[in-house]
C-alpha cells in the first residue's frame, strides 16, 4: 500500500510560480510511474502530467506544456510539479497518483489527499 502526501499548494498571483511535492511512504516508490491530476470546482478530475518510474518519459496535458515540469527524486521517494506562469484557470485541487502513466484517473491505484492551488488575477 502506497501512501502519498502532497504539499506546496497555496495562493499566488497570475504569472507566479509554485512547486508541488508528493512524498511516498513506500520504499518501492522508484518502481511506480507517477502523475499529477487536478480538479476544479464543479469539474471532473483532469490529467496534468505523468512521469515514468525512471524519469526518462514525461507527458503533459496541452494546456500546461511549456509552463509545468514534472520530475522525481527516487532517493527521496518524492515527485514534484514545478508550475510557472500560472493562470487563474490553473486554480484547482492538485492530486498526485501512482501506478500508471495514463491520462485516465481510474488507471491509478493510489492517490494523495490533494493540495489547493489558487491563482488570483
Amino acid at each position: 500500500q502506497v501512501q502519498l502526501v502532497e504539499s506546496g499548494g497555496g495562493l499566488v498571483q497570475a504569472g507566479g510560480s509554485l512547486r508541488l511535492s508528493c512524498a511516498a511512504s513506500e520504499r518501492t516508490f522508484g518502481s511506480y510511474a507517477m502523475a499529477w491530476f487536478r480538479q476544479a470546482p464543479g469539474k471532473g478530475r483532469e490529467f496534468v502530467a505523468a512521469i515514468t518510474w525512471s524519469g526518462s518519459g514525461r507527458s503533459y496535458v496541452d494546456s500546461v506544456k511549456g509552463r509545468f515540469t514534472i520530475s522525481r527524486d527516487n532517493a527521496k521517494n518524492t515527485v514534484y510539479l514545478q508550475m510557472n506562469s500560472l493562470k487563474p484557470e490553473d486554480t484547482a485541487i492538485y492530486y498526485c497518483a501512482a501506478g500508471s502513466t495514463g491520462t485516465v484517473a481510474s488507471e491509478y491505484a493510489y492517490w494523495g489527499q490533494g493540495t489547493q492551488v489558487t491563482v488570483s488575477s
